[in-house]
């Protein structure tokens, strides 16, 4: 009689629990919300121009043949004084509000990046029901408008394209950065770097790529592809990398995941391309003689990848040749890289002032409002070591007479 008493309490307690459960009150229905999934900043005259790729749902799930939209995913676009502003105006030309939660990138555009977008990227930073893990790109020698409106082949949409291929790239090849708004704010906010952004631009026939048809040729008359590194002082674009500096970048703050680089073969009659399967970087900022000494330790493993000489690897001094190119080759691009920052750009985003204001705090107090002054006439000491681990399941190169 005790058991089933205590089974009828503990239903009613159940039951008693479940009055204080609330709903859903804040739910979105999929059919009532526009899911955007990339965002296009530009500026015209004082006013903001905002665009929004968003998915059609219907047009992504739709096989071959089926009835459905004719494109995977749509653009809308508004103006107005501030970005907020823009996007709710979007409701007078869209049949559901704007749900931005699952945005992969933001696109500014050159102009704006120029003059400055601090103030653009406000409202995405204020904004709770924004994740803060999408990419913050610059639209290189364009908008951000044209470059959201084109048709990619492989992936349906656009804005996933855009950002699969930064996360692919970066780990595969090295002149690309993934940067994040979280990673931006912080170099911005920052008086020891200045940051930096990955930049994406169109090629070939723009207007032919915003047709469906350029996802249904073997070579679409227009790509968006990944394109260096845009370099920032505070908020304003002051200008653009080349690839080897956008490289020599990414070793230098050690981001380099893998790429692949070339040295001449020993005979001078080819090359032997080398693939970085590992990079460690240090970086040390001191005070000598009263100015900033900026010091970069570089230790990269690589494997051979391709001999296109005839070349004997076992034969001795060969593998120790290839490792002393390789490092003098690095130490190139990493030299070219800071002396790119210290006479092209006139400032660190590399992050010296930071390493100094954790290694001498009372140097980098006297130096913080003026940094990037004393950043210019630092000297610099870049040391590199290569170890090459594998030569892969041949010795020889096929033409190596033997």
């Amino acid at each position: 009689m005790r058991t089933w008493a205590n089974r009828f309490l503990c239903i009613v307690l159940a039951l008693s629990l479940t009055l204080t459960l609330t709903g859903c009150w804040d739910r979105r229905e999929l059919n009532e919300i526009a899911i955007s999934v990339g965002l296009g900043i530009d500026k015209v005259g004082d006013r903001y121009r905002v665009t929004v790729q968003v998915v059609q749902p219907a047009e992504v799930a739709a096989s071959k043949g089926s009835a459905g939209y004719s494109t995977p995913v749509t653009t809308y676009r508004a103006s107005g004084a501030t970005i907020f502003e823009a996007i709710r105006k979007m409701t007078t030309i869209s049949p559901r509000k704007i749900y931005a939660s699952h945005l992969r990138v933001v696109v500014i555009g050159e102009e704006l990046a120029r003059e400055g977008i601090a103030d653009a990227l406000d409202l995405i930073s204020r904004d709770y029901e924004l994740r803060m893990d999408f990419y913050v790109l610059i639209a290189k020698d364009t908008n951000a408008e044209d470059l959201l409106e084109l048709l990619t082949p492989l992936d349906k949409i656009p804005a996933s394209k855009i950002f699969n291929s930064i996360q692919v790239s970066e780990k595969a090849w090295a002149p690309v950065s993934a940067v994040t708004l979280d990673m931006f704010i912080r170099d911005y906010e920052s008086k020891g770097n200045n940051p930096v952004l990955s930049g994406i631009k169109a090629t070939g026939n723009e207007e032919k790529g915003k047709q469906k048809s350029n996802v249904e040729k073997l070579q679409p008359d227009a790509r968006l592809r990944n394109n260096g590194l845009a370099v920032f002082r505070m908020d304003k674009l002051i200008g653009w990398m080349s690839q080897e500096q956008s490289k020599g970048y990414n070793y230098i703050i050690n981001r380099v995941k893998s790429t692949v680089g070339h040295v001449p073969c020993p005979s001078g009659d080819g090359n032997v391309a080398l693939e970085i399967i590992r990079s460690k970087s240090k970086m040390r900022t001191e005070i000598r003689n009263g100015k900033p000494h900026l010091t970069v330790d570089l230790r990269v493993e690589e494997n051979v990848g391709e001999v296109m000489c005839k070349m004997d690897i076992t034969q001795e001094g060969v593998i120790d040749s290839l490792e002393h190119e390789a490092e003098q080759s690095l130490k190139d691009i990493v030299e070219q890289t800071i002396e790119a920052g210290q006479k092209t750009f006139k400032c660190d985003f590399f992050g010296f002032g930071n390493a100094l204001h954790r290694s001498n705090l009372k140097a980098w107090k006297q130096m913080e409002n003026d940094w990037d002054e004393h950043f210019v006439e630092a000297s610099v000491t870049v040391t590199v070591k290569v170890d090459i681990k594998r030569t892969g399941t041949i010795d020889n190169s096929f033409t190596h007479d033997g």
